[in-house]
């Protein structure tokens, strides 16, 4: 629902920064609020903030560099979804010296309790959910935690960011009351990697904006159905199989680094508890790696051979996994490997789907939402599929995935052979046209 909502406020630079804005500003609140939620519901409720507010930061940050770099895209998505992942292998560095290996109440028999506490997480695999009964723990007595300093620690780390974005609305002079002595920090020339009269028109600033004709920058234009009218149905293909695409390799992300513990704790690999938690950090570190190697690869070679490559990686991975299933080794290296070739398919198919398109679709918010759907979706059935059937079809989830994920992008490829390029005589004709004819160009 974010990652909708963010295409909402992608029409002028003043709307995302707002959005960018209030949704960072959001998540700090939501983190300093966490600790202090002591009923289900209102947690679930700002959790649910939470949601929304990083959905939308994720559309804005990916529809916003790829409306102003365009066909140089690529390289400041990689560098993009390099920190994503890097911030998702720090923050559980930053929270695990406030997490207790015991029990967080103490009461009468806690002892004995906290001793129980690994039988207790070694049940907690699918297959033995019944087990749980046997151990009592303490309900009752003084709370000893400190895990509210993470949330508080995490609150503070990101305060910064919505400081910084509000400091960019000053600078571009966007903020209301302060809109008179600052001067912009880069004009769209100056901002972008190449001189583009397109660029220009759409990055320039609300001060040279004030009004624009109400059908062209409406909060919903790229709903209304005069958008719509001529267009080819690979218009509408171009969208779906790159959404698919996504909901595929992203939905092995999440499943993947949800599951891959369970899976390595369970017969035949029975790996020891402390071994098998080092496995989703071994993938979003390689994951990390992926994405900061990608930046100067992504110069050098084009995003459909960097997807191509990404998917046909993650097929024979899990092939091979499949192979030497009971082996610990290779789990640990199919592991690596996986997040490696998963690194950069979002970027790249991001960049490759908007260049297809010539930058003027609705590509970034269908392909987000589709990531994001997918993540959650796959997650769900694994987790019933792994709980009814066991753990050897884990990999086998991964595999049919992964098929998929080709299958898809092989459709894409098909309908960017079908898809009609710009005209020339329109792009010569039209200044508004010539990023969409170097777009073109750099399609072909």
């Amino acid at each position: 629902l974010g990652s909708c909502l963010g295409g909402v406020f992608k029409r002028t630079l003043a709307q995302s920064l707002l959005a960018l804005f209030a949704s960072s500003l959001a998540i700090s609140l939501v983190f300093a609020i966490i600790p202090l939620c002591h009923n289900v519901v209102v947690l679930a409720v700002v959790m649910a903030v939470a949601g929304l507010a990083m959905g939308c930061i994720d559309t804005i940050s990916n529809m916003q560099l790829v409306k102003i770099y365009q066909k140089d895209s690529a390289i400041f998505l990689q560098a993009l979804h390099f920190f994503v992942g890097f911030g998702a292998l720090l923050s559980p560095l930053i929270a695990d010296p406030f997490l207790s290996d015991t029990n967080c109440i103490l009461a009468n028999g806690t002892a004995n309790a906290s001793s129980n506490l690994p039988h207790i997480r070694k049940s907690l695999v699918p297959h033995h959910p019944g087990n749980l009964s046997h151990y009592d723990l303490p309900m009752k007595g003084m709370v000893v935690t400190r895990v509210s300093y993470a949330f508080w620690i995490m609150a503070l780390i990101n305060l910064p960011v919505p400081i910084a974005v509000f400091f960019l609305l000053y600078k571009e002079r966007m903020v209301p009351c302060f809109n008179g002595s600052s001067h912009p920090l880069l004009s769209a020339d100056e901002l972008a990697l190449e001189t583009r009269p397109g660029d220009r028109d759409e990055l320039s600033t609300a001060g040279q904006r004030p009004h624009t004709a109400a059908g062209h920058e409406d909060l919903f234009s790229c709903c209304q159905s005069k958008n719509f009218r001529g267009v080819s149905f690979t218009y509408f293909a171009v969208h779906i199989t790159g959404a698919l695409v996504l909901f595929m390799t992203d939905g092995i992300v999440g499943e993947y680094s949800g599951f891959v513990y369970s899976y390595a704790v369970e017969e035949p690999l029975a790996v020891v508890h402390k071994v098998a938690g080092y496995l989703p950090s071994l993938f979003w570190g390689f994951i990390t790696l992926g994405r900061l190697i990608s930046i100067p690869v992504s110069y050098r070679m084009k995003p459909a051979t960097m997807v191509f490559i990404n998917v046909v990686g993650v097929l024979i991975t899990f092939l091979l996994l499949l192979i030497f299933s009971s082996s610990v080794v290779f789990l640990f290296v199919g592991t690596a490997s996986l997040g490696l070739f998963l690194s950069s398919t979002f970027p790249s198919m991001l960049a490759y789907t908007e260049d297809i398109l010539q930058y003027k679709g609705c590509a970034t918010t269908v392909l987000v939402t589709g990531a994001g759907i997918g993540e959650m979706v796959l997650q769900l059935l694994v987790g019933s599929i792994i709980h009814d059937r066991g753990s050897y079809s884990f990999l086998v989830c991964g595999m049919i995935f992964g098929c998929l994920a080709f299958t898809f992008y092989a459709l894409l490829v098909f309908f960017h052979r079908m898809y009609p390029r710009p005209s020339p005589e329109l792009d010569e004709a039209s200044p508004d046209k010539a990023a969409a004819a170097e777009a073109g160009q750099y399609q072909r």
